[in-house]
């Protein structure tokens, strides 16, 4: 049985939460090593880290910031190479 074009265009049709909720139920069907407990272990991940957010451990500086301290001292090294 193959997937006929009209098929698809149907399942485009559908709204963005309904293709979405497929993709996952698709995507879920091809993998047979789906760990059961990743949602609790994601959940302790984001816990984790919002704690350390919230303690002050983190540096949190805009990406665009981080990047051009990396290049600075990069060309930095390089002028004294």
């Amino acid at each position: 049985m193959s997937i006929t074009g009209e098929k698809v265009a149907e399942i485009m049709a559908l709204p963005q939460e309904d293709r979405a909720y497929l993709a996952q139920k698709l995507i879920a069907s091809l993998d047979d090593t789906v760990d059961e407990d990743v949602e609790e272990q994601w959940n302790a991940e984001i816990d984790r880290r919002s704690r350390e957010m919230e303690e002050g451990r983190v540096d949190m500086r805009p990406e665009e910031e981080v990047i051009k301290e990396i290049r600075n001292k990069l060309h930095a090294r390089r002028q004294t190479s």
